[in-house]
């Protein structure tokens, strides 16, 4: 990517379980070489300096808990077809590693999290804003699989954050993103979801000639094909 091109920036946003991660992982893999990929998982505030009964008291669903000016640089250096910096953060610790991730640019950056469109700055960043809407009992199950598996956390201990944080905290912050999005989707994804998916992809693309226009009916198989491959989860 020529570095003085400007990067299309499109924000895939929803509340935990909703497939963020998922959605991201599979327009990356059908993108290639045209798309990067941006987490702001990554770029929560690192509490190392604080003793594990302390981290485990803070509020990690409340927007706060992210160092948005970092974040925010990292997203105007992509943008500006510059490579950004990603931290490297480990949830089962709430710190992060010491190396950081240089982001290569590309035309095309995904950028999954849950409060993407939450500040005003950050959410005019972004060429095309994705909602992901996802019930809640589906969001528990799917938290419930990775965190056991990734995260070293019991099924009752998952269930209790998602009861008294998790779930508050959505309503709070999450879902009122709803009235920013350019696309709001419903999990799991119909095929109503995913034509409107292609549409606003494919007009992203178009901005930046990434692909041309005989491509279109291809673009719009392979995204299909993609996203009923397998069990729709995040």
């Amino acid at each position: 990517m020529n570095s003085a091109s400007k990067a299309r920036l499109a924000a895939i946003v929803g509340g935990s379980g909703a497939g963020k991660s998922w959605l991201a992982e599979k327009l990356h893999l059908l993108l290639g070489e045209r798309a990067g990929r941006l987490s702001l998982d990554n770029f929560y505030r690192d509490r190392s300096h604080l003793p594990p009964s302390r981290r485990a008291r803070i509020n990690y669903d409340d927007p706060s808990v992210i160092e948005w000016p970092l974040f925010e640089r990292a997203l105007h250096e992509s943008a500006a077809g510059r490579p950004a910096e990603q931290p490297r953060y480990d949830f089962a610790t709430h710190c992060r590693a010491h190396a950081v991730i240089t982001v290569p640019p590309r035309p095309v950056m995904l950028v999954d999290g849950l409060w993407l469109l939450h500040r005003p700055a950050t959410r005019r960043l972004f060429d095309l804003r994705i909602y992901l809407d996802c019930p809640a009992k589906l969001r528990l199950s799917r938290r419930i699989a990775r965190d056991s598996a990734e995260r070293g956390r019991n099924a009752a201990g998952i269930r209790r954050q998602f009861r008294t944080s998790v779930a508050p905290m959505h309503g709070r912050h999450v879902a009122p993103q709803v009235r920013w999005a350019d696309l709001v989707l419903h999990q799991p994804l119909s095929d109503t979801d995913i034509r409107a998916l292609h549409d606003a992809l494919w007009l992203l693309l178009q901005s930046g000639s990434l692909l041309p226009a005989w491509m279109r009916e291809t673009f719009r198989a392979e995204l299909t094909a993609l996203l009923k491959a397998k069990e729709q989860f995040a």
